[in-house]
């Protein structure tokens, strides 16, 4: 359900506006949602209807991006404008701009290899690069930071859980009974595409069913739970 401030929201909203095949989409789940998104007007719905289309393109270029999946300790990143630090996470060097930072990580993806988790933040910071203007962005991140869940108080990130989400939130598949071998696949972080497909680095784009599937190949012999989200 949307409101802007007291008045419930229809479909008719944004009859008189061109929206994209995406936002179309993300602003028919809002409609559907049992949560309440509340705004203070029109425009700030359209701001989270093209943040969240951004979000979308964002992780399939990321997926589609030479950028690999692996664990802190062997993490890489473009040391022209990164920092790799002793726990595997880049800080951005001095003189350097976030905006120019994080565009490197597309344009040049084949140098940099980072988890899961730091993946779904650099899929944020790009969004919202893509959305709001280079100086505004460059001023609000001055201090970046990748690594795991680390963010900006100014970037909020939050994992949707339950049955109730929308393209371009965050989910996490959980792997319980994990081998222990392979402790970096005790579960998938993703973004919700829609059209019931999900991006995670290190799977790729898939059906739920398919990050359920890879994720049960990383698990101890004879394990007896199932992933869930």
């Amino acid at each position: 359900m949307i409101r802007i401030q007291r008045t419930v929201v229809d479909s008719q909203l944004f009859s008189h506006t061109s929206l994209s095949k995406e936002q179309t989409m993300i602003f028919e789940a809002l409609l559907k949602e049992k949560q309440i998104y509340t705004y203070e007007n029109e425009q700030q719905l359209q701001f989270e209807l093209i943040l969240r289309e951004r979000i979308l393109h964002t992780a399939i270029q990321l997926a589609k991006s030479k950028a690999r999946f692996t664990i802190f300790r062997f993490s890489k990143c473009n040391e022209q404008y990164w920092q790799r630090n002793r726990l595997g996470g880049f800080e951005l060097k001095q003189g350097i701009a976030p905006s120019a930072a994080i565009n490197d990580i597309f344009a040049n993806s084949q140098l940099y290899a980072f988890e899961c988790a730091t993946a779904i933040v650099i899929v944020f910071y790009k969004a919202v690069l893509d959305t709001i203007k280079i100086e505004i962005f460059d001023q609000l991140f001055a201090d970046l930071l990748l690594y795991d869940w680390h963010t900006d108080q100014d970037l909020k990130i939050k994992t949707k859980n339950g049955d109730d989400y929308i393209p371009g939130d965050c989910l996490y598949f959980k792997n319980p009974d994990i081998d222990p071998s392979m402790p970096q696949w005790q579960g998938e972080n993703t973004i919700y595409l829609g059209d019931e497909l999900y991006y995670g680095h290190g799977i790729g784009i898939k059906t739920k069913e398919e990050v359920i599937a890879a994720l049960n190949k990383r698990r101890k012999p004879a394990a007896k739970n199932p992933p869930i989200y």
